[in-house]
């Protein structure tokens, strides 16, 4: 990528021509001759909403990790295709932390708890994180892979720790919500629910919990 003033007419039209024919080699190709990403960084936050949506669109096929606070922010843009834009991105964001090494043993952690190998994605999640405490991700699969094993409070502590390394994590908090709900504390769920929301607007699901457990704890 190579360039020195914001070119926005270029970004507009790939993008509509990417809304076109969707070839999404050619965009990303495009994308790393015109923009650098610190560009596209700047601009997520122009004030036209197209350019915005092309910004946030282009960071997630090409952005890495810095990108995290810029596309975490464009989860409450005031255009909602900007924030459902955001989500797609941010996950792919996310996935790109790390060296080549450490996001191959991410994958095979995704993996593991798809196949339901929990206790094996434990394991291996914490060899990587002995190795790289920072690596969220690594935390987030294994509270993941605690939960589903039910060992809520143990999901809990990573769930917070995921939190404490990626304030954007959403999926962290409704996560941590899920497991408090679980355990019957309705309070701190409705916390954390409350924050995942905060932190993206556009979890439905998470807001029929925060409707249902506010109407509850109101009652009691």
């Amino acid at each position: 990528m190579g360039e020195s003033t914001p070119r926005v007419p270029i970004l507009l039209g790939l993008y509509n021509r990417y809304l076109k024919d969707q070839d999404t080699a050619a965009y990303v190709d495009q994308l790393s001759r015109s923009y650098l990403q610190g560009t596209l960084e700047r601009l997520a936050e122009y004030p036209l909403r197209e350019i915005r949506r092309a910004a946030v669109l282009a960071l997630g096929f090409v952005g890495d990790y810095s990108a995290n606070h810029t596309v975490g922010c464009a989860l409450c843009d005031g255009d909602r295709p900007v924030r459902l834009l955001a989500d797609t991105a941010i996950r792919s964001i996310w996935a790109r932390a790390g060296d080549a090494a450490q996001r191959r043993e991410l994958a095979v952690l995704v993996r593991l708890n798809a196949a339901q190998r929990h206790e094996e994605a434990i394991q291996r999640a914490g060899v990587l994180i002995g190795k790289a405490e920072w690596y969220g991700e690594a935390w987030n699969q294994r509270a993941i892979a605690h939960y589903s094993l039910g060992r809520l409070q143990e999901s809990i502590r990573d769930c917070h720790q995921t939190l404490e390394i990626n304030p954007y994590h959403f999926a962290a908090a409704a996560g941590m919500g899920q497991a408090y709900l679980q355990l019957g504390n309705h309070a701190c769920a409705l916390e954390c629910f409350r924050r995942a929301l905060r932190l993206n607007p556009d979890l439905e699901a998470v807001r029929v919990q925060v409707a249902r457990l506010s109407r509850l704890l109101e009652g009691t």
